[in-house]
């Protein structure tokens, strides 16, 4: 630790699935402290308290009032991240907002703007950008270990659809859907490695029912995108190809060395059973929703905040694989293959100490080292256009739409 070594003191808005997964970092990383929460579930709020000796609030706005809180996550449901997001901000809170962002543009530039008049950090993640593997090969391409990179293929074939959910999360109005949901990680990987500056996306998105009930008709379940990237002085950059299939079919984990999306190993036939499991709910009223809950904190499906092992792996969101004039890149949990030249080689990723600890890196590096956001404000906006532009290409019939705001990385 350099600078003031204070741990930085987070108050969590929502308890819920997008907490459980960063919560190894924020629970053991020594340069993090959870001191208080909101959540409207009593059970987890309980649960919250007593695990972390920590305060427990009964609004939003009383937690963004409360003096311990240096920094507020805002890790509530799609719908809500932009007007809890300003209420941290209006506090004079750091902010750290769940992806996606705000489900529109409009709400990206209240929540920037808000942040910037307020004189507080704004990073919004932490999406598989943040995974060190894509680090590691953001530097390799700088260092033009692969020349100059031409165009990327990213592939993410998963069960999204066939996991618990709420309503919400089946509907495109309300953020849900796999473009909503599951595009940000894709678009800010590829947007972060190609340069930043996206020039056109062209998409086609897919709707059809999984199962007798018809869970996907209101929202997305798969899609293709081209996106087109600028280069410096405005020429043609790189592309990228962006595929998504949340329908249970293929599990492009099995060529990701059976490793799952959060570094978990992955048994075969695990998308079979998410299928089997969620079919047997679906004539239960409740049932399902009883499930999604218990898997936030303080739930039967996850239980209290134990000690994770030391990582084995590092998280990935399925095959990447950067081309460049001299050669390819292949990220894999563990590392990069680079394929050139002079043959293949395998390059490791050096494993962190805690889970996802990258996510401590960004925001020590900012809150405690003085540097801009990798994954700021303005950055995530971007994603966020870029996103958007997806399901207005795909309402155009694939015609290309040129996305807003968009910068390069810092």
């Amino acid at each position: 630790m350099n600078g003031n070594p204070t741990p930085i003191r987070i108050g969590i808005l929502g308890l819920g699935r997008g907490f459980m997964l960063a919560l190894p970092t924020l629970a053991q990383d020594p340069r993090l402290s959870l001191v208080a929460a909101f959540d409207r579930d009593a059970r987890a709020s309980t649960a919250f308290a007593r695990d972390f000796n920590a305060i427990v609030h009964n609004s939003v706005e009383e937690l963004c009032a409360d003096p311990a809180v240096e920094l507020v996550y805002v890790a509530t449901p799609h719908e809500m991240h932009a007007a809890h997001a300003a209420a941290a901000a209006h506090a004079g809170r750091h902010l750290l907002v769940e992806k996606p962002m705000a489900l529109r543009l409009a709400d990206c530039s209240r929540m920037v703007d808000a942040a910037r008049q307020a004189g507080v950090k704004l990073l919004v993640g932490p999406s598989h950008a943040w995974d060190a593997p894509v680090l590691h090969a953001r530097r390799l391409i700088a260092q033009g270990a692969i020349g100059r990179v031409r165009f990327i293929t990213s592939l993410q074939y998963t069960d999204f659809l066939h996991r618990p959910r709420r309503p919400a999360e089946l509907d495109t109005a309300q953020g849900g859907g796999v473009v909503m949901s599951q595009a940000a990680h894709q678009m800010d990987v590829a947007r972060l490695l190609a340069g930043g500056r996206a020039r056109s996306v062209q998409a086609v998105t897919h709707r059809w029912p999984t199962h007798a009930n018809g869970r996907a008709g209101a929202c997305e379940g798969a899609y293709q995108a081209l996106v087109q990237f600028a280069a410096e002085g405005g020429e043609a950059g790189p592309s990228a190809s962006l595929v998504y299939s949340g329908h249970a079919g293929f599990d492009t984990d099995a060529w990701m060395d059976g490793i799952g999306e959060m570094a978990q190993t992955k048994a075969p036939g695990t998308h079979a059973r998410t299928r089997q499991t969620l079919a047997a709910m679906v004539d239960e009223p409740g049932q399902e929703a009883a499930f999604k809950a218990s898997r936030g904190y303080g739930g039967v499906a996850t239980g209290a905040a134990t000690p994770a092992p030391a990582p084995q792996v590092h998280p990935h969101f399925g095959p990447v694989i950067v081309s460049g004039e001299a050669g390819d890149l292949r990220l894999t949990p563990r590392g990069l293959w680079i394929a050139d030249a002079q043959g293949e080689r395998f390059e490791p990723t050096p494993l962190p100490e805690t889970p996802r600890e990258s996510i401590a890196d960004e925001l020590w590096r900012v809150l405690r080292g003085g540097e801009p956001p990798l994954f700021s404000g303005e950055w995530a906006r971007a994603t966020t256009a870029a996103t958007l532009a997806i399901l207005e290409s795909s309402a155009q019939g694939g015609q290309p739409v040129a996305p807003a705001y968009q910068c390069a990385p810092s």
